[in-house]
C-alpha cells in the first residue's frame, strides 16, 4: 500500500497555454497560505517534509515551475527564465484568488520570491529566502552550469542515490544512505522505459547558460520592498551562491529580519534541518493573519 496523500493535486494554465501543476495541502482560510517555490532543477517534492509539518496549521501550496515535475515542458526553452516563472505564479495567484501569502523560496525560487516582492510587496505576508540573495556567487553559477541540462539515467534507485551522494557529499556532510535515497526520489522519476531519469526538461539549461539570465540586473530594491515584513534568510555556511557578506547585508536592510546559518551545509539547505525548521516557525509566528 502507498502512503496516504495529505494533499490535492491542482493545475493552472500559463499565459502561453502550458498546464502547470501544484500540490495543495489544506489549512485554515483565516491565515495567508504558504507558497513554496523550488530551485532550478527541483520540483514540489523538495518541500514534502516542510508541507507535512505545516499542513493543518497553514494551507501550503507547493509550486512546480514550468518544465519540472508534473508541469508541462515549455514550447520555447527561452521562457525558462525568472520573469516567465513570475508571470506563471501571477496566473496561479489569480486562479486561486490569493491576494496575500507567505513565500518560501529556495535558490531560483528565492529569486521568484524577490521578484514577487518587487512587483507587488503588499501581497507578501512574510518571506523565507533559502540560500539566495540579490547578488549571486559566480563560483556557484559556474558550478551549476557544469551539470544542469545533462541527461543522466540510472537502472536502480540505489544507483541514483549513490550518484546524488557523489555529487553532493560536500553539501550535506552528515547524510546517510536513507537521506540520499530520499533526495534521489525528489530529483528523479521513472520514465516509460523503466529508467530512473532527472525530473526536469533538459532545455532549462539553454537560457541559464547565457550570462545575465539568472536574475534582474539590480535585485537589491526587491529586498527593500520586504521592509516591514517578517523575513528569514537561511544560508548554508559553505554556500557558493549566497555569500556571508550578502546575507548579512540583506538582514541589515530589513528591520527585524533574521539570518539562520547552517554549519557545514553547502547550497542549498533542505529546510528540514532543525535550525531551519525552528527559524521558519519563528517567522510564521510573526505573520499577521
Amino acid at each position: 500500500m502507498g502512503e496516504r496523500r495529505n494533499y490535492e493535486d491542482g493545475y493552472w494554465w500559463s499565459r502561453d497555454e502550458l498546464k502547470l501543476h501544484y500540490r495543495d495541502y489544506a489549512g485554515p482560510a483565516d491565515k495567508p497560505p504558504v507558497l513554496c517555490f523550488p530551485g532550478l532543477t527541483r520540483n514540489a517534492r523538495d518541500y514534502e517534509q516542510l508541507a507535512a509539518r505545516l499542513a493543518g496549521e497553514w494551507r501550503v501550496i507547493l509550486v512546480e515551475f514550468r518544465g519540472r515535475g508534473e508541469s508541462a515542458y515549455a514550447k520555447d526553452p527561452m521562457s525558462y527564465v525568472p520573469l516567465a516563472y513570475l508571470q506563471d505564479v501571477e496566473a496561479l495567484l489569480a486562479e486561486l484568488k490569493i491576494d496575500r501569502f507567505v513565500a518560501i523560496g529556495t535558490s531560483l525560487g528565492g529569486i521568484v520570491t524577490m521578484l514577487l516582492a518587487g512587483t507587488n510587496p503588499q501581497r507578501l505576508a512574510g518571506a523565507v529566502l533559502n540560500d539566495v540573495g540579490p547578488e549571486i556567487g559566480e563560483a556557484g553559477l559556474a558550478r551549476i552550469r557544469t551539470y544542469v541540462g545533462k541527461g543522466v539515467w540510472h537502472p536502480t534507485w540505489m544507483h541514483a542515490a549513490r550518484a546524488v551522494a557523489e555529487g553532493n557529499a560536500d553539501v550535506y556532510p552528515d547524510f546517510g544512505i536513507e537521506d540520499w535515497l530520499r533526495m534521489a526520489k525528489r530529483l528523479y522519476r521513472v520514465n516509460s522505459q523503466g529508467r530512473i531519469v532527472l525530473d526536469y526538461d533538459m532545455k532549462i539549461a539553454e537560457p541559464f547558460r547565457i550570462p545575465g539570465n539568472e536574475a534582474a540586473p539590480d535585485m537589491w530594491p526587491t529586498i527593500d520592498a520586504l521592509q516591514g515584513k517578517p523575513l528569514l534568510v537561511v544560508r548554508g555556511e559553505r554556500s557558493d551562491i549566497l555569500s556571508k557578506d550578502v546575507a548579512a547585508k540583506m538582514v541589515k536592510r530589513v528591520k527585524g529580519a533574521e539570518l539562520v546559518t547552517l554549519p557545514g551545509i553547502g547550497h542549498a539547505p533542505t529546510l528540514d534541518e532543525p535550525e531551519a525548521v525552528a527559524g521558519i516557525e519563528r517567522l510564521l509566528a510573526k505573520v499577521v493573519p
